[in-house]
């Protein structure tokens, strides 16, 4: 039986410094064990735990897709004394990763719907693993038309822009991308993500939202979407900003009756408008 405390041994690949302010690195991670590879078996959505001995660990989303059979890609920011030392770290070093942690979206009740991500910063991660997920071959047809909106403060602090282009260039998905204030040269959307939202208008006939960003994003977001008509239960949210342990063991994630860590990160806004008035 596997033991939810112990990590699992991984080698860095490859290193990529992710935005202009070098706030942001993206790791491309394998693991050593076969067996462990086998055995992380996750879905869009869910997290882990990166973890440096001597330093602990830090909740980070998982950026990969399961789809992605040679990729395992997180996303870190440079925050405290854990993700510091990350930050620091080389192709060829070693770090551990313990999870696969949360739940993940849903995406098999979401089949047949027309799916809109809305993302905002740095917590496109997990939508970007959503996104690989929803244009695969195996599963683009068991949805119908996909939006993705995505905003940040600059171009230079837009995440996975190589992905977005391509996914742009194939015609499979509807791609809004957005940045706060005009910028020379810049030819696409200016605006904060709920303007741009509420320029857009996705209709929440057969529909599913599935948003994750800043909480003043999200904060201002959520009356767009009522707005238009969205409904609580077709608006689904992650609270992996929350999350600590990844287990339910720690506490310091538990919201009303939940822990964020064990009963989600992901939520309906019909569930977290019955949560203390702290969402």
């Amino acid at each position: 039986m596997k033991n939810p405390y112990l990590p699992f041994p991984a080698r860095i690949r490859q290193t990529l410094t992710a935005t202009e302010d070098k706030s942001l690195k993206t790791f491309d991670l394998e693991f050593i064990s076969r067996n462990h590879s086998r055995e992380f078996k996750f879905m869009p959505g869910q997290f882990a735990e990166l973890s440096l001995a001597g330093f602990g660990e830090a909740p980070i989303g998982i950026a990969s897709s399961p789809t992605e059979d040679k990729n395992l890609l997180f996303t870190v920011s440079k925050a405290g004394k854990v993700t510091t030392q990350l930050h620091m770290m080389k192709p060829g070093d070693i770090m551990g990763i313990r999870g696969p942690l949360g739940r993940p979206y849903p995406l098999n009740e979401m089949r047949g719907k027309n799916i809109v991500i809305i993302a905002g910063g740095y917590a496109v991660t997990t939508l970007r693993s959503t996104m690989v997920w929803l244009l695969h071959p195996e599963n683009r047809s068991n949805y119908g038309r996909i939006t993705f909106i995505y905003g940040a403060r600059t171009p230079g602090m837009l995440l996975y822009m190589n992905d977005i282009i391509s996914w742009e260039q194939n015609h499979e998905a509807d791609i809004h991308i957005t940045i706060d204030k005009e910028v020379q040269g810049w030819t696409r959307h200016v605006g904060f993500v709920p303007q741009i939202v509420k320029e857009i208008a996705p209709k929440p006939a057969n529909s599913a939202a599935l948003i994750c960003g800043p909480p003043i994003m999200i904060k201002f977001t959520q009356p767009v979407l009522n707005e238009l008509g969205w409904k609580g239960e077709q608006i689904i949210m992650s609270l992996e900003n929350r999350m600590k342990c990844g287990i339910g063991i720690c506490g310091r994630c538990n919201v009303g009756p939940y822990y964020v860590c064990k009963d989600g990160p992901v939520f309906t806004k019909s569930q977290l408008d019955m949560l203390p008035e702290e969402f």
